[in-house]
């Protein structure tokens, strides 16, 4: 165990410096090479120790665990009640960014164009802990450090064959468990966990071979619940151990978590068999519930399934399957907190690429991608915009219509999104991070009422879509306040009601809704919320002046992206980016609510180191003496 761990326990929320979930939890997804590649996912293994759990997405294989306690040429397979292989060698370093892989033996972990996904587990108090122990064939405790009481505890025998024996905080009581490579309901057996409920400082065996047999070696797997310990305050919650109750229904019980995930682990616990459900955001969790699926206690490739639908505060079971919703029936789950730490950079979180090859992904960025829009520049083309949350579906700017499918909107790549390159197609990309940009994704109820979101601050600026009917795409923006709409998709100038935000601003938790489209009863709805952070974003105003006019953003080295709109009269969308030009001379623009082609012949906005400046030669729709307008940047 690293000698620093007890330190990072008074770091957790104790004074020291602040953790996040992505210092000790990702999810990171790769295409195997048949040789050897380095997984640098920001996790320190080398210095603070963990578990990397590996699964073949497109092929049937077994689920590998290695952790740093037994070593790299040490691996157990979830599925199987084997003791631990210590034969060819697949993860051959633990690194202090994550891990090393190799191509070796039969049963591998970087097969030639096969696609992986990996979950890396930090060893850290209040989320995670590794204990190694000998058994002694009696009763007794082993100490953790988890300094916290146990959620969930995966115990495993290492020298011989034994079952994985799981205890969780949700079942009917101490003396009952589950199997990991099962799919029995829960157990009563007293010799597991002695009957005997975990501590902050201790976990109980009993007299069961499979977790001590006198002389038996084992691991076990220590899981927090709700022990704050996070983010900026050291107060937030990562890790959730929870349970719900099934009703039978596509609409099944929502989950509050308090917290949006990026992981999930769903168990049936009571009446009747099922398998160990793992889903994440990474590999396609969605909104709607589109679920990409793999089974802990299953070697099967992964497969497309409705299951879980992924909101802003927790999750929901949307099918009548038993296996995840059966009514009355107890269901435990693992949930892992999304992404939380706030950028310090435009580039961490904004990016522009154009088609250039066929490449994997087509459109490259240095982050996952959770909103993209696409299109032709120097052609007519819709403004196709994709996120994660939503999966295989787009929406055009530029249109009224609703959502419908896309094929190529794939978003499980570390490194961008896309398939199915098209020519000289330009993508504009956008990763949600605390205090700049976010994704909601609700169903509306026909009342006026709140949503919650996660952007941390308020919104400044909120683009709210229908995915299920024709619809005005509307636009809040907090120059024009709680009153006031713009659309999206037309020239309009605002406009007044109070059915768009029930004329009651958004907070740093929920944002507000009338009666609109952005509230249709049973429609689920998309909305985009942006936020102004210092050096990275800037949702402004200004009013024109018909001269030359420059807008500090706060910005070190200028925009690379510009949008504007006038709003006390009509006028177009207008955006720009770096990647076509905003420079000293002409500036290419394109049009949020239009098809044209991008125009190239003239000079409306010019660079500024602190953020861009409006040429005097601009139109009324940027730059009219006393007109009123609004517009994002990003550095």
């Amino acid at each position: 165990m690293p000698s620093n761990r007890r330190n990072l326990l008074a770091a957790s929320g104790n004074g020291g410096a602040s953790l996040y979930i992505e210092d000790v939890f990702s999810a990171y997804l790769y295409t195997g090479n048949g040789s050897t590649q380095t997984i640098t996912n920001g996790i320190d293994l080398a210095g603070e120790g963990g578990l990397v759990w590996l699964k073949g997405r497109s092929f049937a294989s077994a689920h590998f665990l290695f952790d740093t306690l037994r070593g790299t040429n040490n691996y157990l397979i979830s599925m199987l009640p084997n003791a631990a292989s210590t034969g060819s060698t697949n993860l051959t370093a633990f690194n202090g960014d994550g891990f090393s892989l190799s191509q070796a033996g039969g049963q591998s972990v970087n097969n030639s164009t096969e696609t992986f996904v990996s979950w890396t587990f930090r060893e850290q108090p209040k989320f995670f802990d590794i204990v190694t122990y000998t058994g002694t064939g009696s009763a007794h405790t082993i100490a953790h450090d988890l300094g916290s009481v146990p959620g969930m505890i995966i115990v495993k025998r290492t020298d011989t064959t034994g079952d994985w024996q799981v205890y969780h905080r949700s079942l009917t009581s101490a003396a009952y468990k589950l199997v990991l490579n099962s799919t029995a309901a829960e157990a009563s057996d007293s010799t597991a966990w002695n009957s005997t409920a975990p501590t902050d400082a201790v976990f109980s065996v009993g007299t069961n071979a499979t977790v001590n047999a006198s002389g038996g070696t084992y691991v076990a797997y220590i899981f927090a619940h709700n022990a704050g310990g996070f983010g900026a305050d050291g107060l937030e919650d990562i890790i959730s151990c929870g349970s719900y109750t099934g009703n039978g229904s596509a609409t099944g019980p929502v989950i509050n978590l308090g917290f949006e995930l990026q992981y999930l682990m769903v168990r049936r616990a009571t009446g009747g068999t099922a398998s160990w459900y793992l889903v994440d955001v990474m590999r396609g969790a969605t909104a709607s519930g589109a679920n990409q699926l793999l089974r802990a206690n299953l070697s099967d490739a992964e497969s497309a399934s409705t299951a879980f639908a992924i909101n802003a505060s927790g999750f929901q079971p949307v099918t009548t399957s038993t296996a995840t919703n059966a009514s009355g029936d107890t269901y435990i789950y693992i949930a892992i907190r999304r992404p939380m730490k706030t950028p310090e950079a435009g580039t961490e979180v904004f990016a522009v690429d154009i088609t250039a090859s066929a490449s994997s992904p087509v459109f490259e960025t240095g982050f996952p991608v959770d909103l993209a829009m696409a299109r032709l520049a120097s052609s007519p083309s819709n403004n196709n915009w994709s996120a994660r949350l939503t999966g295989a579906q787009k929406l055009y700017s530029d249109s009224t219509s609703a959502e419908v499918a896309s094929v190529v909107a794939t978003f499980d790549y570390m490194n961008g999104w896309y398939t199915a390159p098209q020519s000289s197609w330009y993508s504009w990309m956008f990763k949600r991070a605390p205090g700049f940009m976010d994704v909601v994704c609700y169903t509306g109820t026909g009342v006026a009422h709140t949503e919650a979101h996660n952007l941390g601050v308020v919104p400044e600026l909120m683009i709210f879509k229908n995915r299920v009917t024709a619809g005005s795409w509307l636009v809040y923006h907090t120059a024009l306040g709680a009153t006031k709409a713009l659309r999206l998709e037309t020239t309009n100038a605002e406009s007044v009601s109070t059915t768009y935000w029930n004329d009651l601003a958004p907070t740093s938790d929920v944002f507000n809704l009338g009666t609109n489209s952005n509230n249709t009863s049973g429609n689920g709805i998309v909305a985009y919320l942006f936020a102004t952070l210092a050096g990275v974003s800037k949702v402004g105003s200004y009013t024109g002046t018909g001269t030359t006019l420059a807008i500090d953003c706060g910005f070190a080295a200028g925009a690379r992206f510009v949008m504007i709109k006038r709003t006390d009269s009509t006028g177009d969308w207008y955006f720009w980016d770096t990647a076509r030009g905003i420079i000293a001379g002409n500036d290419p623009y394109l049009l949020l609510n239009s098809t044209a082609a991008e125009v190239t012949s003239t000079d409306y906005i010019d660079t500024a180191s602190t953020g861009f400046e409006i040429s005097s030669t601009a139109p009324a729709a940027i730059n009219a003496s006393g007109g009123s307008y609004i517009f994002l940047a990003i550095s």
